[in-house]
């Protein structure tokens, strides 16, 4: 009986030696930008506009079904009005917005994933205009049955002012009236990786 016992722990220790030797590895998902999606909304005194730019690449990096590292770049140049306006997306693009002459890219890159489950807060750098900052959003993460992993944070606020963006801001310019741009802008991000 005592040799049953004592194989019963010795075969218990090997188990949790190997496991203990032989952790998961994070596996890195490539985001899809086709099926990857990014809306925004700017706001102003006298209405609102939205629109989609698009994805150029990015990653997610999970630990078993857990967010722990990744990114995205985002084409600056793909940005739309969702109205059809040429002359608004112009003006986004020029200089006194989001310069996409000289930074065709803007990108987040994660820095700490924090809680438990699919619902997390992701932290990290923003980086627009050659400018970075942090950022904290809610987020959920989920690994699907087809083996995609999808990501979705909705209404994320960005403060463009930090990022050297004063067009109509009333931060910047006192007198400006009922053609004041909000500052914050907001964006929601739905990203689908796959290995």
């Amino acid at each position: 009986m005592k040799l049953k016992i004592s194989s019963i722990f010795l075969l218990v220790a090997v188990v949790a030696l190997s496991a203990f030797k032989n952790p998961t590895k994070p596996v890195t998902y490539t985001v899809d930008p086709s099926k990857s999606t990014i809306t925004w909304v700017g706001k102003k005194v006298t209405g609102s506009h939205n629109g989609t730019v698009s994805l150029k690449s990015g990653t997610l990096i999970l630990d078993g079904k857990k967010l722990v590292q990744g990114g995205f770049i985002i084409d600056m140049n793909s940005i739309k009005d969702a109205d059809g306006s040429d002359k608004l997306e112009g003006h986004l693009k020029a200089d006194d917005f989001f310069g996409v002459a000289k930074f065709p890219a803007a990108n987040f890159v994660i820095t700490k994933v924090s809680g438990s489950g699919a619902n997390v807060t992701v932290t990290g750098d923003l980086t627009i205009k050659g400018i970075s900052k942090p950022l904290s959003f809610p987020a959920t993460v989920s690994v699907n049955a087809d083996g995609t992993v999808s990501a979705l944070a909705g209404k994320i606020t960005v403060d463009r002012t930090k990022y050297d963006i004063r067009y109509g801001s009333k931060s910047f310019f006192d007198s400006i009236g009922d053609k004041a741009i909000d500052d914050n802008f907001e964006i929601s991000v739905k990203l689908v990786a796959k290995k």
